[in-house]
């Protein structure tokens, strides 16, 4: 399970760093809510 999240982190901070999207773009693109998303990333 860590290993999933900690694959998701590197994907959305690769993806959000790439292509200036939002938080929201990032989780819409990833199936993950924002909050996750935000949560996850600002770690």
């Amino acid at each position: 399970m860590w290993e999933e999240i900690g694959e998701r982190v590197i994907r959305c901070g690769k993806y959000i760093a790439e292509t200036g999207a939002t938080v929201r773009a990032c989780a819409a693109r990833f199936g993950t809510s924002k909050s996750t998303v935000h949560t996850e990333v600002t770690l």
